[in-house]
């Protein structure tokens, strides 16, 4: 069946494999993906939507990169929110409620327009290894499969454990079964393994709730998308809804805590921080009666609903006792009960910043066997994989985006820098330079390093250098033109901004608080330049933050470069940090283990002091 050698093996087909087959594929590698079940090939196994805090600029990133996840998700969008628009333009992030079944079939087909994508339907039971280098791998009906690199892209499956109440079973995902040997396999080899939790609520019947009870949520009144190529924004769109939790709904969950996995020891792992359960919220956070639940339908046709905020592993009778005492949901009918599920993952120091294993070369990791958790964070993992599997074979540059390039670069760094030991979730706090790494922008920031290696295609860059040429054009202008007092000062006057006594250039009104591009085109000649060149929302936004954020960019930008001349200071490998006695032990320890190959990435391990790194630099003549 499998006589000839592939490129690279891609294993899962979840968010990190989809994008590790394209990437790998479309780069011109011959890859196989190989995945328990192709009906699930892009699943959404938690909520239906795309994008959010950070996690909508990834996906941003992704697609000026040349993935596939903007696209699917501009397909598949039943609602578009732009989130955080009161706040400055580092913060606005892109969201979409998607259709779960367009979305997966939206991922299937896409994969199997991809030229060089070879497909198979199998449980991956093992690794073949020879001589600390990857050669293929070997499936749970025995046959092998060679290949000359492997990306590893398991998800929640490595002997996963479903826990409902007191009742627990194996499984990756509900009615799906868990994946077993390649743990065992990986601990023999020498990798470090540990265990981490995931959750997921009840899904219900929408024709069972009495949504005139709840709080409408609907879309942005003109909704924009994810991708930078030329896929629809929606025309239409399907409302969310909101309600709470209530003091009764708590009691009724707490009956249940003493038959609750994560209170009575059955659940020993970490869960994520920032998405806990609905038990979780009520035992951290005693002092508050009320949580918020947003009612999030799971496509166009389907009454299926998923309820965001109430993940629980509580037991069914008891999830469905406290549900029903919500404003709303009185008469609801379950369609499944929410379940956590524990899983096996594998630290990620123990990777190079490529996504490639330091023990087993031609090894990659991607999504949540490296401990993070979000479809984006796992389909940004996985196109980052299967582009420096593929750039390794070809004996060309790893691609390594740094933390002022992309989040994607911030996401990698931490895991390799920091490591985690709880789900590790992005957000816009976690980059130093986001005021650079805006939504807006990606295309600008990233497509041309993806062109650079023959990923993004000659018509995005085309489109992107369109685009970064008009908004500059516009910015000239603004700079170069100048307002009279009698034209701009009804505009500062009805901003509450002072007026002006001679005219001035348009760039220097623009640049006040509370002057908005809305308000400049209302000035006849911005608004016949504007017209005359045809520019569209995305230019008038792309110049309105580039005029009234120039400082800020202008900071970061000399920030960026300080970081850059310490990404210059190379630490030779397999430096022998044990004859540097000046270092406190701390630092000798994580350094050895994580082997930084700059003094910047050295600087971000948790346990290395700036006097630590300083005595690096006099060592390295620096």
């Amino acid at each position: 069946m499998f006589g000839e050698e592939y490129d690279v093996i891609v294993v899962g087909g979840g968010h990190a494999g989809a994008e590790a087959a394209a990437a790998a594929a479309n780069l011109g590698s011959k890859t196989l993906l190989v995945t328990m079940n192709l009906q699930n090939i892009g699943q959404m196994s938690c909520n239906p939507a795309m994008g959010g805090i950070a996690k909508g600029q990834i996906v941003r990133e992704i697609d000026a990169l040349g993935g596939y996840s903007g696209i699917v998700s501009d397909k598949s969008a039943i609602q578009f929110k732009m989130l955080n628009k009161s706040k400055g333009p580092a913060m606005w992030s892109p969201r979409t409620q998607n259709d779960r079944m367009r979305f997966a079939e939206e991922w299937r087909l896409m994969l199997e327009r991809t030229p060089n994508v070879d497909f198979y339907q199998e449980m991956v039971s093992g690794l073949l290894v020879e001589n600390n280098t990857i050669t293929g791998v070997k499936t749970s009906l025995g046959i092998e499969i060679k290949s000359k690199a492997v990306v590893l892209t398991n998800g929640t499956f490595l002997n996963g454990l479903i826990h409902i109440g007191e009742k627990q079973f194996g499984g990756g995902r509900a009615g799906e079964k868990a994946a077993t040997g390649i743990t065992e396999q990986l601990v023999d080899l020498g990798f470090e393994s540990g265990r981490m939790k995931t959750g997921t609520p009840p899904r219900v019947d929408g024709r069972s709730l009495d949504y005139s009870k709840m709080i409408v949520q609907p879309g942005d009144l003109t909704p924009e998308k994810f991708s930078y190529t030329n896929t629809k924004s929606l025309a239409n769109q399907r409302d969310c809804y909101m309600t709470h939790t209530s003091a009764l709904v708590h009691d009724l969950l707490r009956e249940g805590f003493d038959r609750s996995p994560m209170f009575n020891g059955r659940i020993k792992s970490l869960g994520p921080r920032y998405c806990p359960s609905i038990e979780d919220k009520i035992n951290r956070f005693a002092d508050k009666d009320s949580h918020q639940m947003f009612i999030e339908p799971e496509g166009w046709e389907t009454v299926e609903v998923y309820v965001n905020g109430f993940s629980t592993s509580l037991p069914e009778d008891v999830q469905f006792k406290a549900l029903r005492s919500v404003v709303g949901f009185e008469k609801v009918k379950f369609f499944r009960p929410g379940y956590a599920i524990e899983y096996d993952y594998f630290p990620p120091t123990q990777l190079k910043h490529t996504l490639e294993t330091k023990l087993v070369e031609n090894l990659y990791f991607a999504g949540q066997i490296n401990g993070t958790t979000g479809y984006e964070e796992a389909a940004s993992q996985g196109l980052m994989a299967g582009i420096n599997a593929h750039l390794k074979l070809k004996e060309k540059d790893a691609l390594i985006l740094k933390r002022d390039e992309a989040y994607i670069g911030v996401l990698i760094d931490d895991l390799i820098t920091k490591g985690t030991e709880e789900p590790y979730r992005m957000f816009t706090s976690r980059a130093e330079y986001r005021t650079l790494l805006r939504q807006d922008n990606a295309d600008l920031r990233l497509t041309p390093l993806s062109h650079s290696i023959g990923l993004a295609t000659d018509s995005r860059m085309k489109r992107m250098e369109e685009k970064q040429e008009q908004s500059e054009s516009l910015v000239q202008f603004f700079k170069e033109t100048s307002v009279l007092p009698k034209d701009i000062n009804p505009i500062l006057e009805s901003v509450n901004s002072s007026l002006v006594k001679q005219s001035d250039k348009m760039y220097k009104a623009f640049s006040r608080p509370n002057v908005t591009m809305d308000h400049m085109l209302q000035l006849e000649n911005v608004s016949a330049f504007v017209q005359e060149n045809n520019f569209d929302n995305e230019i008038l936004e792309q110049a309105e933050v580039q005029i009234k954020y120039s400082g800020y960019i202008a900071k970061e930008k000399l920030n960026a470069d300080k970081l850059h001349r310490l990404e210059a200071v190379k630490i030779p490998a397999n430096f022998d940090y044990s004859k540097l006695k000046s270092l406190s032990f701390e630092a000798r320890e994580k350094l050895t283990k994580i082997q930084p190959v700059t003094i910047s990435q050295a600087s971000r391990i948790s346990g290395v002091t700036p006097s630590d790194i300083s005595v690096l630099l006099v060592f390295l003549g620096r």
